[in-house]
């Protein structure tokens, strides 16, 4: 079972860390502006990751062909409006950063498929994110979150959503209109409850609970029935209901530090 996870998580790492990178078969990779200004009108990629900005160059609005950009590992504290002149955008990394929310303006991104904003100071999320209509993969962990917008469900092609290490108690209602969502990460935080809309997840694959303070599993848990990873350790779980059992595709169940007694 150790080998397994360790090699579980060493995939998802790998995955994870190719997510972060341009890919230089599709066209080149820019890694200065200097040097992307003089083929402005035709740059698609760029990557400034860890270059200790403390703000985005004022020049990226300039760069409307652009589908990927990557300013991770910053300082970047502002958002520079320019940006949101990108209206082809596809991949927009600000991991890293030091970002305390997140604009309206966001909703120009709708050809937008990953948006990592993961490890800033953001807080809120604005109601337009729901106009991402194409988003498949929302990172946003370790942030100070305290609740999403109801529009989240309409983002419908979300496949993958990590929440974890927030301040989340409650997701919304909408959470059940996300069909093709496949792994769902919202461990360390504080929820209190398994809510019976998670259950409506049914291609769900993946489902992080650690580290929250649920008492409670739902009988009703073999409805989703494409489970595979199943984490609920650190939690307060007291007894598991038989209907786990039916969970025909589960190859990782993690139960550790709970209240469980048999």
């Amino acid at each position: 079972m150790r080998n397994t996870i360790v090699f579980i998580a060493f995939l998802g790492v790998f995955y994870y860390s190719a997510a972060q990178n341009a890919n230089p078969h599709e066209s080149r990779v820019y890694n200065d502006i200097s040097s992307a200004k003089k083929d402005s009108k035709t740059v698609k990629q760029i990557s400034l990751r860890d270059r200790q900005m403390f703000n985005m160059p004022n020049e990226l609005g300039d760069f409307e062909s652009l589908t990927f950009l990557n300013l991770m590992g910053n300082n970047i504290e502002s958002w520079n409006f320019g940006i949101f002149n990108l209206k082809q955008l596809e991949v927009l990394i600000l991991k890293q950063n030091e970002l305390k929310y997140v604009p309206e303006e966001i909703s120009i991104y709708n050809k937008l498929i990953r948006l990592n904003l993961s490890k800033n100071k953001i807080n809120l999320l604005p109601n337009t994110l729901g106009n991402l209509s194409n988003l498949r993969f929302l990172h946003m962990s370790f942030n100070d979150i305290t609740a999403l917008p109801e529009s989240l469900g309409d983002c419908d092609k979300l496949e993958v959503l990590d929440l974890d290490n927030n301040q989340l108690r409650f997701l919304p209602q909408s959470i059940s209109n996300l069909k093709a969502l496949k792994t769902l990460n919202i461990g360390y935080n504080q929820f209190y409850e398994f809510d019976s809309q998670w259950l409506f997840l049914e291609n769900l694959e993946e489902l992080n609970l650690e580290h929250n303070s649920i008492k409670v599993f739902p009988i009703e848990i073999s409805k989703l029935s494409n489970l595979k990873t199943l984490i609920i350790n650190n939690n307060g779980i007291e007894t598991l209901p038989e209907a786990i059992t039916s969970l025909s595709k589960l190859e990782l169940l993690l139960l550790s530090d709970n209240n469980i007694e048999k």
